[in-house]
């Protein structure tokens, strides 16, 4: 940085800098994308070994990741907001560092969520999809954010029942796939929450009449940071749905993807009974 009639001249510096944190992100984000598709290449094999390995140097590279880009990150935001006037580029910098904070703690949180410990008390996991739904729905009218949105949960001949886990957590999947749901739809589109039991699970379905997703890129939804040709138009971290599917693996359960380019996406959640 320079001085340049007693203010901090940093605009040069810092895009230089912020593009090589960029790249370094970039770079580190691909390396650990491919430590990840090896794990889920062995695990599809059988090979439990060799998966362990590979899921332990993933959990290895996103903390380095985590320490070596953290730093820099809160550097360059501290740097920025020193500036008493700043210029649109330096603006659009800041909110640039911004995201890439927002991003290696998101990672972070991912990374611990695989290992951590999680709660495991009886969830009604229905209210948890109507109290979820009623609060997504009251963001979407603030934003006039218009999508219709039906909940379907049985009441008959019994309703849904318990299952075991973290009602936290469990409320994050809900919204995650509420919000992809608007997020990849035009408005007035329709969005169901179905809920129902399938042989010792709890299943929660998110349906919607957006714009779906090619078939080529069906495969790659749960993987941390991807992002289909399309989504990238809309903002995003690319990691929701992989929380979603951390989340499902972590109470025993899982997930799967229906969908259709133009017509639509249907995800499904199952989680064991209580």
């Amino acid at each position: 940085m320079a001085r340049v009639n007693g203010s901090l001249d940093m605009t040069a510096p810092l895009a230089t800098v912020l593009i090589v944190t960029g790249a370094l992100l970039s770079a580190g984000i691909w390396a650990g994308l491919g430590v990840r598709s090896a794990l889920r290449t062995r695990e599809e094999q059988g090979v439990a070994a060799g998966a362990q390995r590979e899921r332990e140097a993933h959990r290895r590279f996103v903390a380095r990741l985590d320490h070596e880009l953290k730093n820099p990150v809160t550097a360059i935001r501290a740097a920025l907001e020193l500036d008493p006037d700043p210029s649109p580029s330096l603006g659009v910098a800041a909110a640039q560092a911004g995201r890439l904070a927002n991003l290696i703690g998101e990672l972070r949180s991912l990374s611990a969520l695989e290992t951590s410990a999680i709660e495991r008390v009886p969830v009604d996991l229905a209210a948890v999809v109507r109290d979820e739904t009623a609060a997504f729905s009251e963001d979407l009218e603030v934003r006039s954010a218009r999508r219709d949105i039906r909940v379907q949960l049985p009441a008959a001949p019994w309703p849904l029942p318990s299952v075991a886990g973290d009602a936290d957590l469990l409320a994050v999947v809900v919204r995650n796939l509420l919000v992809n749901a608007a997020k990849y739809s035009d408005p007035d589109a329709r969005i169901e929450i179905r809920g129902s039991e399938d042989s010792g699970f709890v299943v929660v379905e998110v349906a919607d009449t957006g714009w779906g997703i090619p078939e080529v890129e069906q495969a790659h939804v749960w993987d941390e940071l991807w992002r289909g040709d399309r989504a990238r138009r809309v903002e995003g971290s690319g990691l929701g749905l992989s929380l979603v599917r951390i989340v499902a693996e972590r109470h025993g359960g899982d997930v799967a993807v229906r969908s259709r380019e133009g017509s639509g996406t249907s995800v499904r959640v199952r989680i064991p009974t209580a």
